[in-house]
């Protein structure tokens, strides 16, 4: 359902204090693609506009000039490197476009608990975006401000911390997954501007998204990047003010290679990031909604099951099979040199039913009725059910 005019440019709505948002943002400005950003307010565009277009209740998602609905950062920046291909981010070398693509997976979807619970548990932030929330795209709601930004606290910590697995016994962990990331990407910024050489790389924009909206912006984690990785807090900058037609970057390193830095993130992902994913799709597979693992020493329990994480899964899957022969070889010595080949790989394709009736970015429009409008009112899209496209 799309009622509007053909523009010129592109329209991305968006939170400003968003995870994902920060990350489109940056990379429609890298390519220079013409797009105007819109905060929408929950009950007015969020629900009367982005529902019926995309059946969802979450931004980014973004309105083409010629009136066609993109939703899910990692498809959209696909769908947009096909169409401007000027100033691209995905590399053409079969090896690097592999593990760029690894890398920004993991940087997505596995900094996601850290960032969340930084945010939400942390007192002096959570106070700070919950009042952000009030005063910006719930400010219609009738409740006082200090009511609205309390219940955001209570529905955000009991959906994004308790309800992710962040406990007394896991915290230790969650957090060591931000501290020893930053560690990583300082040694890395330390000697080149952007994680593939001298310019910025899909990879890049994986790790901006929560390294920008959340850690170098929520003060607890931003100081921490600050005292700990200033190199990091260095390149969220350089990489929110990048131009692909600047004359000052440089070029990625050479065809088939990968800077010596991404071994200890591709160690990361083996030891933790993938054995979760498969964990995972198990239990999507089971029809569980929960599952229990054990990752670096840490027992999480009652994890819950996200179809789209098993979707992700899916994707790099398809991505390994695509890889010519002799690049295959080269990839499957950095995956097993990681421990990380194996959890890829096994059980197979376990399929998520994610998208089997749309292709991804694209959205079907959808009607809702007033009952149903009502509901998600009240409840939004929950960022973990599965998602029913019409």
């Amino acid at each position: 359902m799309s009622t509007s005019q053909a523009s010129p440019e592109y329209t991305l709505y968006l939170f400003w204090i968003s995870y994902f948002s920060g990350k489109m943002q940056a990379y429609l400005n890298y390519k220079r693609i013409p797009h105007r950003c819109v905060e929408p307010q929950w009950s007015g565009e969020l629900l009367r506009e982005i529902l019926p277009n995309t059946g969802l209740m979450k931004v980014p998602v973004l309105r083409t000039p010629l009136g066609e609905w993109l939703a899910d950062s990692t498809p959209m920046i696909d769908w947009l490197e096909a169409r401007h291909p000027d100033g691209k981010v995905i590399p053409d070398d079969p090896v690097q476009a592999f593990f760029c693509r690894l890398l920004e997976d993991y940087a997505d979807e596995w900094l996601w608990r850290p960032a969340l619970h930084y945010r939400w548990s942390y007192t002096t932030d959570q106070q700070a975006l919950s009042r952000r929330f009030a005063e910006t795209f719930l400010s219609s709601q009738p409740a006082p401000n200090f009511i609205t930004a309390a219940l955001v606290r209570r529905r955000q910590r009991l959906i994004y911390v308790d309800g992710d697995g962040v406990t007394a016994q896991t915290r230790a962990h969650v957090e060591s997954i931000y501290l020893d990331t930053l560690d990583r990407l300082q040694k890395i910024f330390e000697h080149q501007d952007f994680l593939l050489g001298d310019k910025p790389c899909l990879a890049d924009y994986g790790f901006f998204a929560s390294m920008f909206r959340h850690f170098s912006l929520d003060p607890t984690p931003s100081l921490i990047m600050q005292q700990r990785a200033p190199a990091v807090f260095a390149w969220v900058a350089r990489l929110w003010n990048a131009r692909h037609d600047d004359a000052q970057l440089g070029h990625w390193c050479a065809a088939g290679e990968l800077p010596p830095g991404w071994d200890a993130i591709i160690g990361d992902i083996g030891a933790a990031y993938l054995p979760y994913l498969l964990a995972n799709a198990r239990a999507w597979r089971d029809g569980r909604r929960h599952f229990d693992i054990t990752i670096q020493g840490t027992g999480y329990r009652k994890l819950p099951v996200v179809q789209y994480r098993v979707w992700c899964r899916e994707r790099l899957q398809q991505h390994y099979a695509a890889l010519p022969d002799a690049q295959r070889a080269a990839v499957d010595d950095r995956l097993i040199a990681a421990n990380a080949l194996e959890p890829l790989l096994a059980d197979g394709r376990i399929a998520s039913g994610l998208y089997d009736d749309v292709e991804p970015p694209l959205c079907k429009p959808r009607r809702y009725g007033r009952l149903e409008m009502l509901r998600r009112f009240f409840s939004g899209t929950h960022w973990r059910v599965p998602v029913a496209r019409a």
